[in-house]
């Protein structure tokens, strides 16, 4: 089962998972988690390296939208 979602509902579901992030990453008991010796990811990645994942999924997101509305934008002038 495919899931349809359009652009506009994807790059909410992505805005709102970074605001998530922001929120857990800002919270004390996650600051403390992550400021201890014992916390390791394999890649030395921390929440904050998520939250700007996403920010720059969203923006290319931003940009492929600006790229189809100049090109329909001149299409539809040459009709």
């Amino acid at each position: 089962m495919e899931i349809q979602l359009t652009t506009p509902e994807i790059r909410a579901i992505l805005q709102g998972c970074q605001y998530t992030l922001r929120l857990v990453g800002s919270s004390r008991d996650y600051c403390k988690i992550q400021s201890s010796e014992y916390f390791s990811t394999s890649n030395d990645v921390v929440l904050n390296d998520a939250f700007n994942i996403l920010g720059e999924v969203v923006d290319a997101i931003d940009q492929v939208e600006q790229v189809n509305q100049q090109g329909e934008s001149k299409h539809g002038t040459g009709n």
